[in-house]
């Protein structure tokens, strides 16, 4: 750990022209494999039988809760409450699942909020009923990190968070390209998808921790099984990951933004290239994985997934969208469709409910979007 940290200090932060959600002007419209949990590369499968329908309905139900500032991390309570994070006011809010009420849990000591960064993914530890972690990916001054609080809602309004413990220090930051969502995998491992902070060469540059998927355990270690032993670099060749996803088979699936062209599905298999910025979407270049789908930047723009009905539900942000992707093993079985288009404008976070729905949260206080009365939201939609 000692000199992946050391590495990713050694690395100058810059910021680019484009941002993770917008086109340049005149741009077009429009796991040990994490793909498998115990490190293995997973096979190139034949379609399943049980492939989900071509076609599929998104129908929001009901508004779990309004009046969210600036939200970005979402993460389920074992008791089926949720976390979620505001990135301009670095502090975690609690909201029940049957009553929509909300509980200031507490602010997070350092961050520093600017551009894309702040107080970004939430995850809840695989052993929570035993040691009441919750993690955290946000930016301070100097780089984005990682870190597990104590939560204890016995605790005081405001004071529920114990003090931060920093796994994982050294991501690079920037004004853009932060990255940030996090999230345990079926093995237990914590994963974390980082962004190039706008400075292309780190995503091929295996010693930096930008423009990467990072796999490491609970305490921020290397996981057993990674390409290299002594590194929590999972994959490369990324331009700024924000959603991670696994299907029934514990494949992991990753969301990526392009930058004028195409942005991107992938599946994600230990040790790959990703191909940025050498190819962006579909380039079939030797050496680099193509994206499973791809997308036109000015209808996707994807922040989180989420696995749920035997597709992949992606959240967009510029497409102000939800689009379903179904699957048949490591392909999709038909076209992705999209809902919801200019309905609920931006959406950040999609998370699966556990009882075979979704939790949709918009993302239209963020100084991108045009908040209406109410925004942000948190929805609760039935998919088939």
């Amino acid at each position: 750990m000692t000199a992946v940290l050391a590495a990713a200090a050694l690395f100058v932060v810059t910021a680019c022209s484009s941002s993770d959600d917008t086109a340049r002007p005149g741009s077009p419209s429009g796991a040990p494999s994490s793909s498998v949990s115990d490190g293995s590369t997973p096979p190139d499968g034949a379609a399943k039988p049980s492939a989900p329908p071509a076609k599929g309905s998104a129908k929001v139900v009901s508004t779990l809760t309004e009046g969210l500032k600036s939200p970005w991390g979402l993460a389920v309570l074992p008791e089926g409450d949720l976390l979620v994070s505001s990135r301009d006011e670095g502090t975690i809010t609690r909201v029940e699942a049957d009553t929509g009420k909300k509980t200031d849990v507490g602010a997070v000591p350092g961050v520093a909020p600017g551009g894309e960064g702040g107080l970004l993914g939430l995850a809840i530890s695989p052993s929570f009923a035993s040691d009441t972690y919750v993690y955290a990916y946000f930016t301070t001054e100097s780089d984005n990190r990682i870190a597990r609080m104590l939560y204890d809602p016995k605790r005081p309004v405001g004071q529920q968070l114990g003090a931060p413990d920093t796994i994982l220090r050294g991501i690079p930051k920037g004004n853009i390209h932060n990255g940030g969502r996090i999230a345990f995998g079926p093995d237990k491992m914590l994963y974390a998808g980082t962004g190039e902070t706008g400075e292309t060469g780190l995503a091929q540059d295996k010693k930096s921790l930008g423009g990467k998927i990072l796999r490491m355990t609970p305490d921020g270690q290397p996981a057993h099984g990674n390409p290299a032993a002594d590194s929590v670099v999972y994959t490369y060749g990324h331009r700024n990951v924000q959603g991670l996803a696994w299907d029934s088979d514990k494949r992991l699936w990753a969301s990526e933004f392009g930058q004028n062209t195409w942005d991107e599905l992938n599946l994600i298999e230990p040790g790959k290239n990703y191909g940025w910025p050498e190819v962006e979407g579909k380039g079939g270049k030797p050496g680099f994985v193509d994206p499973v789908e791809e997308w036109r930047t000015n209808d996707a723009s994807p922040s989180g997934i989420a696995f749920a009905k035997g597709s992949i539900w992606m959240a967009a942000l510029r497409g102000e969208r939800l689009w379903r992707i179904p699957l048949a093993g490591v392909k999709p079985s038909a076209a992705p469709e999209a809902f919801f288009e200019g309905e609920y404008g931006r959406l950040r976070t999609v998370v699966a409910t556990g009882d075979g729905a979704l939790w949709l949260m918009t993302s239209n206080t963020d100084g991108r979007g045009t908040p209406k009365p109410g925004d942000d939201k948190i929805l609760r939609v039935e998919v088939t």
